[in-house]
This record gives structure tokens, C-alpha cells and sequence, in this order.
């Protein structure tokens, strides 16, 4: 059983992503634009290593630069299978961005997932994206 999880997921994914490709409709004062939530695991080699300063500094050289007009950043806590598919635990870092809809953002967000995993030698980092409707 386990080995149709993979093809599940990726199905579903798909059929996901169809629906990422048309805006919705927005309510008069809002447009249509989409929100991103970066998962930043802090444990290095399994054990607690990406300080609140690491990550400041994160945030101040990668993030900002990429979009200066605006993220949140919240404390989290989660759990994962990692590549030898046993339970890892760790603090993170939740990045939530609003973001215009377009190839530019998607090419900062890669941008910044790759930097993440080569500075503190991550397996991944989980990115997901929404549609929405933002009213400012």
C-alpha cells in the first residue's frame, strides 16, 4: 500500500495545480492575487542548529532582498519523514508572503528555498501556495 502514497499525492498535487492557474473571483476592493507559506525546518544533521539569529540574518540577506514589500514570519514546530524515513521533530520558521501571480515570484521563491537548503544543509524546504483575494 505503501507505494501508491507517492502516486496519490502526486496526483492530487495536479489536480491542485489546475486550479492554481485561474484567479478567483474577487469581491469589489480586493484582486486577485495568491499567499505562499515557506516551511523552515531549524535542526541540522537532526539536531537543533538554525538559531533565531540564523535565521534573522536569513530573512535580512534572502528573503527581504527578494520581497521588500512585506512578509510575516511565525514560530512553529512540526514533524516529517526524512530520506531515511524515520520521524524527525524539529522547531521552524512559517514565512508568509501575498504575493503578485506571475513566473517573477515563482523564480524568488525557488531562489530562496535553494539558498535555505545550501546554508544550513536542509533536505527541503515546503513551500505551498493559494489563490486569494487581498484588499489592502
Amino acid at each position: 500500500m505503501m507505494r501508491f502514497a507517492p502516486i496519490a499525492a502526486l496526483l492530487a498535487a495536479l489536480a491542485l495545480a489546475g486550479c492554481a492557474t485561474s484567479p478567483p473571483r474577487c469581491p469589489v476592493g480586493q484582486e486577485p492575487m495568491r499567499t505562499a507559506q515557506l516551511f523552515f525546518g531549524q535542526n541540522i544533521g537532526g539536531k537543533p542548529g538554525v538559531s533565531n539569529a540564523d535565521f534573522r540574518k536569513f530573512v535580512d540577506e534572502e528573503l527581504t532582498p527578494r520581497f521588500p514589500n512585506g512578509l510575516t514570519v511565525m514560530d512553529g514546530g512540526g514533524q516529517w519523514k526524512g530520506e531515511e524515513n524515520r520521524l524527525i521533530r524539529e522547531a521552524a520558521k512559517v514565512v508568509v508572503l501575498v504575493l503578485p501571480n506571475g513566473p517573477e515570484a515563482n523564480r524568488k521563491l525557488e531562489g530562496v528555498r535553494k539558498a535555505y537548503k545550501a546554508r544550513f544543509h536542509q533536505e527541503s524546504v515546503l513551500l505551498v501556495t493559494q489563490p486569494a483575494c487581498v484588499g489592502f
